[in-house]
Parts: structure tokens; sequence; C-alpha cells
């Protein structure tokens, strides 16, 4: 896949979107975004209390994402988001329609893992069943794909990019 899209990374805490989001940008040669660096100072601190946000708290960091991802339409980028509901997507959608998503997908058991060995955080591993009963996987008139989270980061942005492939296709 050759970008002039911008591809958002999604899927709950702990899927690795910080660590494949840049991984994607730098084989796409865009630019990368952080999704945590679009937070309100209010949102951070309602995490790391262990307090899940609202979809009211997150309709700010969802517009300012979508608003890099309409600035980077026709040129390209990768934005790290865990976008997962369906109405956040659309949300995205509406700054930026020709969005492409990877779902970032994986074992509640590994992703858990994962989450507690990462350090410097805010997000605590006690959130991880919010994330995934809100979660709502990309449906079949979404543009995106799902790419599994076992292996390395280099495998699984390999799957990724093989995906976006043949999504282009």
């Amino acid at each position: 896949m050759t970008t002039p899209h911008v591809v958002v990374v999604m899927g709950v805490a702990g899927t690795g979107k910080t660590t494949i989001g840049p991984l994607l940008a730098s084989r796409f040669g865009v630019p990368y975004a952080e999704a945590d660096d679009f937070h309100p100072e209010s949102n951070i601190a309602k995490m790391s209390a262990g307090t899940p946000l609202t979809d009211e708290d997150r309709q700010p960091w969802l517009d300012a994402i979508g608003a890099w991802a309409h600035g980077r339409a026709g040129l390209g980028g990768v934005v790290s988001c865990s976008a997962l509901k369906r109405s956040y997507r659309d949300r995205l959608r509406a700054a930026a329609p020709d969005i492409v998503f990877v779902h970032l997908t994986g074992e509640r058991a590994l992703i858990e893992d994962r989450m507690a060995h990462r350090q410097g955080h805010f997000m605590p591993t006690a959130l991880l069943d919010s994330q995934f009963a809100t979660l709502q996987p990309l449906q079949a008139d979404e543009t995106g794909v799902a790419v599994d989270v076992t292996g390395t980061p280099d495998e699984i942005t390999d799957r990724a990019v093989s995906a976006l492939d043949g999504l282009a296709r």
C-alpha cells in the first residue's frame, strides 16, 4: 500500500498501537502521531485514577485526532487511536473520510501481560475489562483490516503491511 491514506492504528490498550504505529509510519515514509498526545489533561488524570472516560470526555480528543488526519489527507500519515466504538470511528471519518483502520487484535491474557510489563504509561491494567467491554470490532462497511498481535513488533508490522496491501488491491 502506498499512502496518501491516513492509517489509524486502533485497538484496546496494550495491543501495541504506540509500537506498531511508528513502525508502519516508517515503512510508509509518513509522519506518526500518538493519540495520547491529543488528550486533554483532564482525560489523562481521569484514566490515571482508574476511571474510564465517557463518550463526552472523548469528543474533543477524537476531534483533535480527526483534525490531524484531515490535515494529512492526500499526504498520508499514521496515528494511533483506540477507536473502540463505531461511533468514534464515524466521528474520525467525518473529519477525514479516507482514513483506513488497522485493528490490532489479540487474546486478553497476552494483552494484560504486555500491559503489566510496560513502563511509564498512565493506563492501568484495571481498565482493560472496560476496554474489551466497549470494543466494537470493525464492520464490513468500514475500510480497514484486523491484525493479530502475537509475535514480534516486526512480524506484526509485516502482517499489517500485507493486509493493507491486500486492501488496496
